[in-house]
């Protein structure tokens, strides 16, 4: 992988983004691209940054942590996506500025307590299960303002807003539907002092329909970077 190739890759999914929010009526400044890094090499990284990017999103605490350090003397912003174990929450609330999937009360005062002092709080967007697959991460719709409530509490935790990782759908009216339906939790529970006003939603595949129903924020790997290098 060259930084060319890099860089091309993320100038398609830009355009990509840019051209969403025009049919979407909505600014593409509205819509911050994180490109989700997670086993992909640091120099795979830094071609991404040399073109740009500034916020990386990683999956796995360990390979994150290793990523933080090696690249420590850039100005990157760095995300925690996905499922958080018990016995890492010490690790993402001190070196992550966002977490991504948190729908468990028990890791929410984990990371509260647990993030530095003198770090700002971590921003936190709770993770909603919209299919009711018992599989699937995140906290059931009925469920989301009891969470809401209790995070909103905690002093160290800033609750930004929502996240959920659909299914796959075959169009992009079927990629919608369950986009859409985070939309209106949003609209539904957001208040003056609790906007909500992130949606984390849309990949690779879904960008679009995710932009098209009010994404804030894109996770994007395969598109920016190519397939994962599994060894």
């Amino acid at each position: 992988m060259t930084d060319a190739s890099v860089a091309s890759r993320l100038e398609q999914v830009l355009e990509r983004i840019r051209s969403a929010a025009a049919r979407a009526g909505r600014s593409p400044e509205e819509i911050t691209l994180i490109a989700v890094s997670k086993k992909q090499p640091v120099d795979a990284i830094r071609a991404a940054y040399g073109a740009g990017q500034r916020v990386f999103g990683e999956s796995y605490v360990q390979e994150g942590l290793d990523k933080i350090a090696a690249l420590r003397g850039l100005d990157i912003e760095w995300h925690f996506i996905g499922r958080i174990q018990s016995n890492k929450t010490r690790q993402i609330a001190a070196s992550f500025a966002w977490v991504h999937g948190l729908s468990d009360l028990g890791h929410a005062r984990r990371l509260n307590d647990q993030r530095p002092p003198e770090a700002p709080p971590l921003k936190v967007c709770l993770q909603v299960n919209l299919s009711g697959e018992r599989s699937k991460a995140g906290v059931d719709p009925a469920d989301l303002a009891d969470l809401l409530a209790a995070c909103s509490v905690l002093p160290r935790l800033e609750v930004r807003g929502l996240m959920t990782l659909p299914a796959p759908a075959e169009d992009e009216a079927g990629q919608r539907k369950p986009l859409a339906s985070l939309r209106r939790l949003r609209d539904q529970l957001a208040t003056a002092a609790h906007p909500l006003s992130c949606l984390s939603m849309g990949m690779s595949g879904d960008l679009e329909a995710a932009i098209l129903e009010g994404a804030t924020q894109v996770r994007i790997g395969t598109a920016v970077f190519g397939p994962r290098p599994y060894n």
